[in-house]
Parts: structure tokens; sequence; C-alpha cells
């Protein structure tokens, strides 16, 4: 679902000569085959699935976010607002980011569902949002509830 939706923006971003647009599709596209070829190897011959290419793009953002804290630091304003207008473009492929109320309940939920206890649950607990909540959550700040609630 996500594959054609990307090729078909990069298509119209091609004959709208959006050169940002054009830029970062064709950076996920790459970014996709990549790890196509990986998933090859370890036998996936379809490559990747949505939930994969959900958490790549959201990777992709993260890169972003952290260059433009950076270029923001050396004064390089012009960058950083193009890694901005980049994310805004990956975005778009994402479904609705959730809140922080709701990624509390989420967490809680989880944490409740799969009876977690202490922090050496913190693996199976991320697991299980991962695998709920794929390209919804940002598991970064969802990392540090999760800590939280289990310490």
């Amino acid at each position: 679902m996500l594959r054609p939706r990307i090729n078909e923006a990069l298509t119209k971003a091609i004959k709208a000569k959006e050169k940002r647009a054009v830029s970062t599709l064709r950076l996920i596209v790459a970014a996709v085959k990549d790890r196509d070829i990986a998933a090859r190897g370890k036998g996936v011959m379809d490559g990747i699935g949505d939930d994969e290419i959900m958490s790549l793009l959201q990777t992709m953002i993260r890169q972003r976010h952290d260059s433009v804290a950076l270029y923001e630091q050396g004064g390089r304003l012009d960058l950083a607002e193009g890694e901005r207008e980049e994310v805004e473009i990956i975005r778009r492929f994402l479904p609705e980011q959730m809140d922080e109320g709701s990624m509390r309940a989420a967490v809680s939920a989880v944490i409740a569902d799969i009876d977690a206890k202490g922090i050496k649950d913190m693996g199976r607990t991320m697991a299980a949002l991962r695998s709920r909540y794929a390209g919804r959550m940002d598991f970064a700040k969802a990392s540090g509830m999760v800590k939280k609630v289990l310490a």
C-alpha cells in the first residue's frame, strides 16, 4: 500500500518539478530498495512490508530532526529549513502520530496486557508496542515512558 503511494507521489513531484520532493522521495525509494535487498538475503523474496517501511520513514524523520538541531547550532538556518521540508514530505506517508496522552495510555495498556513487572520486561514491552502501534508512535519517547513506569 505504501510503495504505490510513494511511487505515485514521486511521479507527481517530477511532473510538477518540485526539486525538494523529488530528491526526498528518491531517497525513500532507494532506502526501501536497500532494505528489500537485505530482506532477500534473509529469504524474504517479496521485499519488506508496510510496517518496516513505516519504521524506515520514522527513522528518516528522526535523522532529519537531529540534523535540524545541529544545523541550528551551527547557524545554518537555510539547511535546517531544508531538513524540515523533507520531514513534512516524509510525514505524508505516515498515519497520524499519537499525542503524549495517547502514548501514555497505550504504554500502560501494553504493560498491563503483557503483565510486565520490571525493567527486565522492557524489551517485551517495546516489542508489543512496535507490533501494535507501528508508524503511529514515537518509540524513542515511548521507551522513556516505559522505563519510568517499569523502574
